[in-house]
């Protein structure tokens, strides 16, 4: 029986996901997106996630979108990328969606969707060896899994046009000066930067993670007036849930807050 093209194991509120097409450089094609599009529908159906750790297994994080398996489909390539793209944009809304904070973590190669994914996450911790590009202009194609979305409001508007016209390849320390990289470390102490980033967050409180991510986002578009209005709702509704009050009482009393994630 052939390995599951993404895995997905839980652990005390710490998902993990991994895209698991090694050989391929964890390239996407139609059974990877399916498989990570029913996790993240699974995820979101749970309500002990605390965290999400995304990461490729083997020497790549990934690839990009399997051309290979493209180019098979001849004249009706246009519906066989559909049947990728979609699917893989709905999951990433699904983990945007999460309460909980998504990190990325960046082992080699991240083109193309590899990179978009990347640039999806909420926090992106690389190895020095790891390798960004946008690549999609050299195949011929525009970006997909909402590039054109988050790279402006990571970079700006002129140097995102920069890297999806020209492409030009990023080493992990180019990344993170350009902010799509929250930090690198040494190889071989990736997973073990991210195990620490990961527990940071599972004793946390995750609806307010939840909140601090929505209204990054929504502040892209909204008007101050808006923002502010939804800065006061927000605040209010939190302070009157559990975790709301248990960080008060804890401030107040001086000591740590036990928060439940709720």
């Amino acid at each position: 029986m052939p390995d599951a093209p993404v895995t997905l194991s839980v652990q005390n509120g710490l998902a993990r996901l991994v895209l698991n097409r090694p050989d391929a450089g964890n390239a996407i094609d139609g059974a990877l997106v399916s498989a990570l599009l029913d996790h993240a529908r699974a995820l979101v159906e749970r309500d002990d996630i605390r965290v999400v750790v995304l990461t490729g297994a083997g020497k790549a994080f990934c690839v990009g979108g399997d051309l290979k398996h493209f180019a098979s489909a001849g004249d009706d390539v246009a519906r066989a990328v559909r049947s990728v793209a979609d699917p893989l944009h709905e999951a990433l809304e699904l983990l945007s969606a999460l309460d909980a904070p998504v990190i990325a973590a960046v082992n080699g190669v991240a083109a193309g969707a590899g990179m978009s994914l990347v640039c999806s996450a909420d926090l992106v911790l690389a190895g020095e060896s790891a390798r960004l590009t946008m690549a999609y202009t050299a195949a011929g194609l525009s970006p997909d899994c909402g590039a054109t979305w988050f790279l402006p409001r990571i970079v700006g508007m002129r140097r995102a046009a920069e890297l999806m016209l020209l492409n030009e390849r990023l080493d992990a320390r180019a990344a993170a000066k350009l902010g799509i990289v929250t930090r690198v470390v040494p190889d071989e102490d990736l997973e073990s930067e991210v195990e620490v980033l990961a527990g940071k967050f599972l004793t946390g409180p995750t609806r307010a993670y939840g909140a601090v991510k929505r209204l990054l986002r929504a502040s892209a578009t909204a008007t101050l007036e808006a923002q502010l209005a939804e800065e006061s709702a927000t605040i209010a509704a939190l302070a009157s849930a559990p975790d709301g009050r248990e960080g008060v009482a804890a401030f107040l009393a001086k000591r740590e807050p036990v928060f439940k994630g709720r």
